[in-house]
C-alpha cells in the first residue's frame, strides 16, 4: 500500500530510468592541486523528460497517485514543475502547477513555464503570502478548490516527502565505496535526506543550499524523521553559496558555469548545479577537504 492508502500502480515503460546513472572522473587543476579527486554523478542523464534527480523523487509518488490528477507547487523556474508536467504527459493524466507569484499571471511565460504548459500543465499563480502558507491545511484546501483540483494527488514543493526521500536512498547506495564525500545541490532537501541514508557509514553527504535562509538543516532532519523515524547518515548543509537566493545568477556565477562547462564538456545548469560546483571549488581552495579526498558531485539537472 502507498502512504495514502491506495494500491500503487507500476510505471509504464516510457518512464523507465537509466540507472545507475553514470559516474565519470574529471581532471581539474583547481582540485588536483589540493590532492582532491572529483567524480561527476550524472543524474541529469537518468531520463530525458523527468530531468535530473526528479525521477528519483517522483517515481514513488507517481505510483502512489495511480490515475488521479497531480497538483504540485513551485517557483517560476522550478525543475520540479517541469518534471511533473512531463510525467503527466507521459502518463496521460492531468497536472496542475500552483506557481509562486501572482504578478507573473499577466506576463509572458518564461521558457520553464512554457515547457510546463506545452506538456499540458494548468498553471495557477498565487500571491507570495498565500504561497508561503500552502502547507497549512485550510490554505491548501482553499488552493485546491480554487484550482478545481480537490480530488488530486498532492505532491509537495520540490517533490520532497517521505516517499521521495526513500526513493533517493538508491542514489546513496549507487555511490557506496566510490567517494568519501558526496555533494548535492539542495532546494527542499529531499535528495540530501535520502542520499545520506543510502551511503555507507564512512561516507559523508554535503548539501549545498541554493536558497538563503538557513532552514534546510531542520527540513532535512524532518524529512528523515518522516521517512525513517529518525536521522540517518552523516550529512551537513553548506548555506554560504546561494549567491543571493533561488534563481539568482549573478555574472560571477554565470562566468564560472561557462568556464566549468568549457573545461569539462558539460552544459552546467545555473540555479542548482553551478552553485554546488562553485562551492566545491571554494571549499577545496580553503582546505576543507584533506588531501586524498574523493568527492562525488551529483549533477541534478540540465540548463533550462
Amino acid at each position: 500500500m502507498s502512504d495514502n492508502g491506495r494500491v500503487p500502480r507500476p510505471l509504464p515503460a516510457d518512464l523507465s530510468p537509466r540507472l545507475p546513472s553514470p559516474l565519470t572522473e574529471i581532471d581539474d587543476d583547481r582540485f588536483a592541486r589540493h590532492g582532491v579527486r572529483v567524480l561527476l554523478k550524472r543524474d541529469d542523464l537518468i531520463h530525458p523528460d523527468l530531468i535530473g534527480n526528479k525521477w528519483r523523487k517522483l517515481a514513488s509518488n507517481l505510483e502512489a497517485a495511480g490515475d488521479r490528477p497531480l497538483v504540485t507547487f513551485g517557483g517560476a523556474y522550478s525543475n520540479h514543475l517541469r518534471a511533473t508536467a512531463a510525467a503527466g504527459r507521459l502518463l496521460g493524466i492531468p497536472t496542475t502547477g500552483i506557481v509562486r507569484g501572482d504578478e507573473l499571471a499577466g506576463r509572458p511565460l518564461n521558457p520553464s513555464l512554457t515547457r510546463c504548459a506545452e506538456d499540458g500543465m494548468r498553471l495557477r499563480f498565487v500571491d507570495r503570502s498565500t504561497y508561503r502558507r500552502k502547507d497549512d491545511p485550510a490554505t491548501l484546501t482553499a488552493l485546491l478548490e480554487a484550482a478545481d483540483a480537490q480530488d488530486a494527488y498532492v505532491v509537495p514543493e520540490g517533490g520532497s516527502n517521505a516517499l521521495a526521500v526513500r526513493g533517493c536512498v538508491a542514489l546513496g547506495r549507487e555511490l557506496r565505496g566510490r567517494a568519501d564525500v558526496v555533494a548535492v545541490p539542495c532546494g527542499t532537501g529531499g535528495t540530501l535526506a535520502g542520499l545520506a541514508a543510502g551511503l555507507s557509514g564512512d561516507q559523508r553527504a554535503l548539501g549545498v543550499a541554493v536558497l538563503k535562509g538557513g532552514f534546510l538543516t531542520a527540513e532535512v532532519r524532518a524529512l528523515q524523521e518522516a521517512a525513517f523515524g529518525g536521522v540517518r547518515g552523516d550529512w551537513q548543509v553548506a548555506d554560504g553559496f546561494h549567491f543571493g537566493g533561488y534563481a539568482r545568477v549573478p555574472a560571477e556565477l554565470r562566468a564560472f558555469a561557462d568556464d566549468f562547462g568549457q573545461r569539462h564538456g558539460l552544459a552546467v545548469e545555473h540555479l542548482y548545479v553551478a552553485k554546488m560546483l562553485h562551492a566545491l571549488v571554494e571549499l577545496a581552495r580553503s582546505g576543507a577537504f584533506p588531501a586524498g579526498t574523493t568527492i562525488a558531485a551529483v549533477v541534478t539537472g540540465t540548463p533550462h
